[in-house]
Order: structure tokens, then C-alpha cells, then sequence
């Protein structure tokens, strides 16, 4: 079982996570979890959130708007959304996530650009509600 002691990565990445998801997205998966995933969620607490998101060097926005890019790249649709939820937390905007989509039809492809395109304004629309 991984570390969780105040100060840990695990800590760390947890409050990275809250910073960037929001308390409402991190306290349900945290509410999902079973012993079954336990560990994964673990890790991705700790590398994800603790050690490349909490890492200084790139600006949380810079980190969001690679995040969309490859998720939107490699067809990961329902973390891409989430994803696009998230820059109301990281700062990128919805003309960052344009550019971000524009860079995608180029060097992921038209076809995951155009799907994640779509993607993108529903979510964006939904953020406006």
C-alpha cells in the first residue's frame, strides 16, 4: 500500500488533482473506489498528479493544453471532456483549445481532430449552463 502520510506524493498529487479536476470530480472517483483499483488510482495520484502536474517547469495551462492534445490525439473521449472541463481550473481558454485541436488535425489527424472538435463545444457549451 503506497505512502499516504501528510507530505507525501500521494498528498501532493491529491491536491494537484483538486486544483485541476475540481473537489466535485476527485471526491467521486475517490467514492468509486474499490480495493479493486485502489492501487491504480494510487499511481496515478502519485506519477500523474504529484509528479507531472505538480512539477513547475510548465504552467498548469501549458499542461492542459498538452493533456487535450493528446487525449484528443489518441481518442480518448471521456477524458478529453473532462479534460476540457478542467481549464475553467487551469486557465486555457476555449481559444486555446482550438489551437490545441488545430495542431491536432495536422499531426494526430483530421478525423480524431474533427471527433474531438465536436467533443470540445458540447462540453464547452455545457460549462456555460
Amino acid at each position: 500500500m503506497a505512502d499516504r502520510a501528510p507530505g507525501s506524493r500521494y498528498e501532493s498529487g491529491m491536491a494537484t488533482r483538486r486544483s485541476v479536476l475540481g473537489d466535485a470530480h476527485v471526491d467521486r472517483a475517490s467514492g468509486n473506489m474499490t480495493e479493486f483499483d485502489r492501487d491504480f488510482q494510487t499511481l496515478i495520484t502519485e506519477s500523474a498528479w504529484s509528479t507531472v502536474w505538480s512539477d513547475d517547469t510548465l504552467t498548469k495551462r501549458e499542461r492542459s493544453m498538452i493533456t487535450i492534445a493528446l487525449l484528443a490525439a489518441l481518442g480518448h473521449h471521456e477524458e478529453l471532456a473532462m479534460h476540457i472541463r478542467a481549464t475553467a481550473n487551469t486557465g486555457a481558454s476555449a481559444e486555446d483549445i482550438r489551437e490545441v485541436l488545430m495542431h491536432v488535425a495536422i499531426y494526430g489527424g483530421v478525423p480524431a481532430a474533427n471527433t474531438a472538435i465536436k467533443i470540445a463545444k458540447e462540453t464547452l457549451a455545457g460549462m456555460k449552463d
